[in-house]
């Protein structure tokens, strides 16, 4: 199931009436605290003291599950609503009109590419899609069955020592170029690790390919002088990633953010949130969608299944949202592009059943009653298995577009003048001032 968080929207700048009115009880002292966009600063409640020594009020969200970290630009989402915007632009036009590396081009820089500049930045991830040899030495060191991600989260933080100007990270053009780097290579050490996990040699971009197609060529070119990809599977990966590209601040993106506020070079900040990512809670949900497809095994058995969900001995995976309470909208775009793709691999048997239940739940009045609609990983995991990808594969294939969203997110943080190295409160529950007791007099 998703797990990812919502911030705050903005509403503007607040007024004398906008605020919140606290009597701190154990002192009968009352405060008046700002409500800007919707907020109040934690910071604020440090006010609150039964006397000068006291070091005042915190606010406890373990989670975040009602904490706004960051004020953002790039992402908009109503959970509520079924709504996801980049920049403004719903996820259903970018969906249909535009190519990935459009909307990556977006979430850096704030705007769409005009002609000249798409192509001008088409042309730069292009020509450094290819890695250093060495990496190739790197990625051989691991073993054979390594897992694709963690081989992916060692590589990326590697390349760092094959940028040592990384870490300039306020040299505007340094900084650009790192940005470029990042989104041309993640598919080419992506594609490195699934040929070593098959045993296969390493296939080296080409770059008369587009970037969905250049991928799907280091994936499977064998023998052939020229991959030619099939039109519509190069489309529907395509959609994919742009449905991946970002999605505010989740799990993974608060890591590239709380990582990067260290000010460390962009390739160690993208590590981190390849690590989060790496998590069964986070990018591994897909997959947990396969696998119960898997269970059910036929349409027949959907009733008992339901029923075991009902009763708590059964999770329906892929469906129901950390953020959304409605249909999510990249599940509608991403049932088409799953169709497209079958008709070029042929009907995977699961969909009938994916399908069966996606029909049951949202006519079943106890799922309908708890919001519990399908997610992206719903389809995500059968259109990843038709492509014939290993399991481990699929949350790789979350990485290479979420770069973009966790690039954009890095850049608009080191740049955000109210930002600090990330540094949350704790609550301490433990012992205090003990008597340390020598070894040999310890029980």
């Amino acid at each position: 199931m998703g797990t990812e968080e919502q911030s705050t929207n903005g509403g503007g700048v607040a007024t004398a009436s906008e605020s919140l009115t606290i009597t701190d009880n154990r002192t009968g002292k009352t405060y008046e605290v700002p409500i800007e966009d919707g907020t109040v600063r934690a910071t604020a409640l440090r006010d609150i003291k039964v006397d000068e020594d006291d070091f005042g009020v915190m606010s406890y969200d373990p989670a975040f599950m009602n904490t706004a970290s960051c004020r953002s630009a790039i992402t908009y989402l109503d959970g509520e609503a079924g709504v996801l915007e980049y920049r403004g632009y719903p996820i259903e036009q970018l969906a249909e009109n535009s190519s990935y590396l459009e909307v990556a081009y977006l979430l850096i820089h704030g705007e769409l590419p005009n002609k000249q500049q798409l192509e001008e930045w088409t042309h730069q991830i292009t020509i450094h899609t290819f890695v250093h040899e060495n990496v190739k030495s790197f990625m051989q060191g691991f073993r054979y069955d390594a897992h694709p991600m963690g081989m992916l989260l060692a590589s990326v933080g590697a390349l760092s020592t094959f940028y040592p100007d990384a870490n300039q990270i306020h040299d505007v053009e340094k900084r650009y170029l790192q940005i470029v780097r990042l989104i041309a290579k993640m598919p080419t050490l992506a594609a490195f690790a699934y040929r070593h996990n098959m045993g296969q040699p390493y296939v080296y971009p080409d770059n008369d390919l587009n970037y969905p197609g250049n991928f799907l060529s280091m994936l499977f070119r064998m023998t052939e002088l020229k991959y030619k990809p099939d039109p519509r599977l190069e489309r529907a990966l395509d959609i994919l990633f742009i449905l991946h590209a970002d999605h505010e601040q989740n799990c993974s993106t608060n890591a590239v953010r709380a990582v990067g506020s260290s000010q460390v070079d962009p390739y160690s900040a993208v590590a981190a949130g390849v690590a989060a990512l790496y998590g069964p809670l986070h990018g591994g949900a897909n997959e947990q969608v396969l696998r119960m497809l898997r269970r059910i095994e036929s349409k027949e058995n959907i009733p008992d299944f339901i029923a075991g969900v009902k009763e708590g001995k059964e999770r329906l995976m892929g469906f129901g949202h950390r953020v959304y309470k409605n249909y999510d909208p990249r599940a509608r775009i991403i049932k088409g592009a799953a169709e497209d793709v079958f008709e070029v691999t042929g009907t995977n048997p699961l969909l009938d059943i994916a399908l069966e239940l996606e029909k049951i739940a949202l006519e079943d009045e106890y799922f309908v009653k708890r919001k519990l609609y399908p997610n992206v990983d719903f389809y995500s995991g059968l259109i990843y298995e038709a492509l014939q990808m290993p399991v481990g594969m699929f949350t790789v294939l979350f990485a290479i577009p979420r770069t973009s969203g966790w690039i954009a997110q890095w850049l608009e943080m080191i740049q955000d003048k109210e930002q600090k190295i990330a540094r949350p409160r704790q609550i301490y529950t433990g012992e205090r001032t003990r008597e340390y007791v020598a070894l040999d007099d310890r029980v």
